[in-house]
């Protein structure tokens, strides 16, 4: 099973904290690595188009889901 990473970021200049496993930060911080920006820009960004009662990590997640089924072809 794969640990829990908590990440601190500022997002329009407010602290906040996402506790993701390990794999979806890796992926995370490889998609902003190919975007050119920061990791905290990433998340800004993921987090400015959520609904608000969705959590924020659980956001995340989704997004490195639908990041990778974008690159990757699959049988649906």
């Amino acid at each position: 099973m794969s640990r829990i990473a908590k990440r601190s970021v500022s997002i329009r200049g407010h602290r906040t904290s996402v506790s993701l496993e390990e794999p979806f930060l890796v992926e995370l911080e490889s998609i902003a690595q190919r975007r050119n920006i920061s990791l905290a820009a990433l998340i800004a960004e993921v987090d400015a188009g959520r609904r608000e009662d969705n959590n924020l990590s659980s956001e995340l997640r989704l997004y490195v889901l639908q990041d990778l089924k974008t690159r990757t072809p699959y049988d649906a």
